[in-house]
C-alpha cells in the first residue's frame, strides 16, 4: 500500500474509536478496564493495517470482530487468575472485622489453607463473593450438585479445624 492510503485507514479506524470504546465498554467491568481493551483493540489494527485490502469487509466490522476477540481473551485471562490464585480469599480472611479479633482470622485463613483447593474455591465463591451454586458451577466447570458437595465438605472441615482450635461457632 501507498503512504496515501496507509494514512486514510489509519484515518479511517480514528473515526470508530468512540463506536468500539462504546461496545467494550459495556462488556467491561470498568472505565479502565474498557480503556485498556480499546487500545488493545486499535493497537492489534495498526499492526495488521497493511494486511487490510480495499474490498475487505467495512473497517467498522473488522474492529467490531477485533473488539470481541479480545473481550474473549480479557475474560478468559480473568478466568485463569480466578481459577489459579485464591489469594484474594486470603486476603479477605486477613483484614477481620475488629470485633472477631486476629486470632479468629487467623484461624479461618489457616483453616481455608487446609482444605483441599476445589473445596476451597468453592466456600470462596460462596462465602464471600455471595455467589450461586449455578454461577459457581459455571466460574469451576463443574454441576452444581458437585459444588453443593464441595461447599458441605469443605464447611464441615472447617468447623473440625475451628473446634480442634477451641473455636466454636
Amino acid at each position: 500500500m501507498d503512504e496515501l492510503a496507509d494514512t486514510e485507514l489509519a484515518m479511517d479506524m480514528g473515526r470508530h474509536y468512540r463506536d468500539i470504546y462504546r461496545y467494550v465498554r459495556r462488556r467491561s467491568r470498568s472505565d479502565a478496564d474498557a480503556q485498556d481493551i480499546t487500545q488493545e483493540v486499535f493497537e492489534d489494527a495498526a499492526r495488521a493495517l497493511e494486511r487490510f485490502k480495499p474490498g475487505s469487509p467495512p473497517m467498522l466490522a473488522w474492529l467490531y470482530t477485533v473488539a470481541q476477540r479480545r473481550l474473549v481473551d480479557t475474560a478468559r485471562r480473568t478466568a485463569r487468575r480466578r481459577e489459579a490464585g485464591d489469594e484474594t480469599l486470603l486476603e479477605l480472611v486477613a483484614a477481620p472485622p475488629t470485633e472477631y479479633g486476629h486470632e479468629l482470622a487467623a484461624a479461618l485463613e489457616q483453616g481455608l489453607r487446609g482444605l483441599p483447593l476445589l473445596q476451597r474455591q468453592v466456600v470462596a465463591m460462596k462465602l464471600l463473593n455471595g455467589l450461586s451454586f449455578a454461577e459457581i458451577a459455571t466460574a469451576t466447570r463443574s454441576s452444581e450438585g458437585a459444588c453443593r458437595m464441595r461447599f458441605l465438605r469443605g464447611l464441615e472441615q472447617l468447623r473440625d479445624f475451628l473446634e480442634e482450635e477451641g473455636i466454636v461457632p
